[in-house]
């Protein structure tokens, strides 16, 4: 069972009872972890006052939540090839659920790095196993589902950010983090029982941290760190681009972003639908050209309105090509998917990390439109590789 996350024979035979459980154990993982993150967004700010810190400062701190995160992504292979995506799942959940009491607790400069740094790589860890066992629930059930799985991500993401704010106003931090620790510890408690069994037999080797050795693993990371960073320019730099290239108000020059977001979470729901019937490969190349198309069109817009709608039909493409990155690297022959997972989540995410400080150095000199056509001409790549995209296609095993 070298070649994939074995699924446990006793939790999964001939019988389909519970299957249907599996999905959403999955959905409910995505959407607590989502949650978090969103709730977690409207502390920056608070945190930043209560530390009385600059934007430059504070983005160091950023910085070292990023770090936490990429950290636990690369360590995270080995322990879901001996422990599986369940039970690494449910470990760094617990951290993702309630550190961020600890965080907004955190009055001291020197006690919100290793908090910060910690908060990351909660998250980094449960996004790295939770996708392991989105790939593990799509080879027991024979369908796709990666796509709709970081639909109730970004679902999650928008009520945490949504109704966390009236919240935060009148009630404070720390209500609001014991809150958000409450609803995500009891949406994980339900779900996380549930989720598929995915664990090889227990092993008497001590872990190892080593480097793949399949070539074709880093060339799908590399997938994702092309296609993960046009995703993070829009994210940091739209809103820059539309209110300097068009004169456009603050109001106006926040709908990019906004429009990109809610194209691609509702594609994320749709995405799946459309892979089961057209398949990985055939759903991975239109969406690289339409998002393509979107961030080209975007760079050379004459009016804000027409960049808007750009960036929505970048989102429109984006939303289904990191998912299937994902599911074609949890199914590659040869390589654990946990493993291989770690690896491809560590490349992409890094792209989001280090692309915006400088992508925003080349945008200041140049400008943000060029920037975004080459980021659509750095898509083709991703399309070259395409045919990678094959494995993320599954028959029920």
């Amino acid at each position: 069972m070298s070649g994939d996350a074995g699924i446990s024979t006793g939790q999964v035979s001939g019988s389909d009872a519970g299957l249907k459980y599996y999905r959403w154990a999955v959905a409910g993982a995505f959407f607590a972890n989502g949650f978090v993150t969103g709730s977690w967004a409207l502390h920056i700010p608070l945190m930043m006052s209560r530390l009385g810190v600059s934007e430059g400062v504070f983005g160091l701190l950023i910085l070292v939540f990023g770090l936490g995160a990429l950290a636990a992504m690369g360590l995270c292979g080995p322990l879901l090839a001996r422990y599986g995506s369940d039970r690494v799942t449910k470990a760094f959940a617990v951290g993702v659920a309630f550190w961020l009491i600890l965080v907004s607790l955190t009055s001291n400069l020197y006690l919100a790095v290793p908090a910060l740094f910690l908060l990351g790589a909660f998250f980094g860890g449960m996004d790295v196993a939770m996708n392991a066992n989105a790939v593990a629930v799509e080879k027991t059930l024979g369908r796709a589902l990666m796509s709709s799985s970081h639909g109730f991500w970004s679902l999650g993401g928008f009520a945490g950010s949504a109704l966390g704010g009236l919240f935060l106003r009148y009630q404070g931090a720390i209500s609001h983090a014991v809150l958000v620790s409450v609803i995500a510890g009891i949406i994980m408690l339900i779900a996380l029982p549930r989720m598929v069994i995915d664990r090889q037999p227990q092993s008497s080797e001590k872990i190892r941290f080593r480097l793949p050795d399949q070539p074709v693993i880093y060339l799908i990371g590399m997938m994702a760190l092309f296609a993960m960073v046009p995703e993070g320019a829009v994210l940091d730099w739209a809103a820059v681009y539309i209110q300097q290239a068009f004169e456009a108000d603050l109001t106006t020059a926040g709908y990019g972003y906004a429009a990109f977001s809610a194209t691609m979470a509702l594609v994320r729901f749709l995405g799946d639908g459309v892979r089961n019937r057209f398949g990985a490969v055939r759903t991975f190349r239109v969406s690289i050209i339409i998002a393509a198309l979107g961030l080209f069109v975007s760079g050379f817009a004459p009016h804000a309105w027409i960049a808007i709608l750009a960036f929505a039909i970048a989102g429109l493409g984006v939303a289904n090509i990191v998912p299937i990155i994902f599911s074609a690297a949890g199914n590659q022959s040869g390589i654990h998917a946990g493993t291989a997972l770690s690896l491809v989540t560590l490349m992409g995410y890094s792209g989001i990390l280090v692309a915006p400080s400088l992508i925003g150095f080349i945008g200041g000199h140049v400008g943000f439109g060029p920037v975004y056509m080459v980021l659509a001409l750095m898509l083709i790549v991703v399309f070259m590789l395409s045919s990678l995209a094959s494995a993320a296609d599954h028959k029920r095993e």
